[in-house]
C-alpha cells in the first residue's frame, strides 16, 4: 500500500470526487484508509446513562485504497508514486517533481533524520552546605 498516514490525497472517484483530505487511519489488510471530511456517514447513538441525550453523530467511514491519489507537497499534483531504492532503504518519490515524501529521508545522501532525544530529567537537592553555612552565621550575629 503506498499511502500512508498523514499523507494528503485527493479523492478521484465515487460520491466525494475531487477533494482533498488528510489520511486519518489506514488499514492495510482490507485495502482502506480513512480520509478526513471525506465519506461522511450518519450513525445514530444512544444515551447510555441517565443525564446523557441520543444523538446523531457524523463519522468519515473507510473508502479503498484505489480510489485515492497520493498529492504531491511540493509541486500540488496527483501523482502515482515512484520507489528508490538505496542500499537496503526504499524510499517514495514523486515521478514529476523528485520530491521524497518519505518525512524522515532528508534527501540524496542516504541519512536519515534524527529523532531528538528528550532532556535528562536532573533533581534539584538542597545543597546541605549552604543550610550548614547559614544557621551558624545567625547565631553568631544574634551574640
Amino acid at each position: 500500500m503506498n499511502v500512508k498516514l498523514n499523507d494528503n490525497v485527493l479523492v478521484i472517484t465515487g460520491k466525494y470526487a475531487g477533494k482533498q483530505g488528510k489520511v486519518v487511519a489506514t488499514s492495510p489488510k482490507s485495502g482502506t484508509v480513512v480520509v478526513e471530511g471525506v465519506n461522511i456517514h450518519k450513525k445514530s447513538q444512544k444515551a447510555r446513562k441517565a443525564n446523557e441525550v441520543s444523538k446523531i453523530v457524523e463519522k468519515e467511514a473507510p473508502i479503498d485504497v484505489s480510489n485515492v491519489m497520493v498529492v504531491c507537497p511540493s509541486c500540488d499534483k496527483a501523482i502515482r508514486i515512484k520507489y528508490n531504492v538505496e542500499g537496503k532503504e526504499k524510499h517514495r518519490v514523486c515521478p514529476k517533481c523528485g520530491a521524497v515524501l518519505d518525512k524522515a529521508y532528508s534527501g540524496k545522501g542516504g541519512k536519515t533524520a534524527k529523532k531528538e532525544e528528550p532532556k535528562k530529567r536532573v533533581r534539584k537537592r538542597a545543597k546541605k552546605e549552604e543550610a550548614e553555612t547559614a544557621a551558624p552565621s545567625e547565631d553568631k550575629a544574634e551574640e
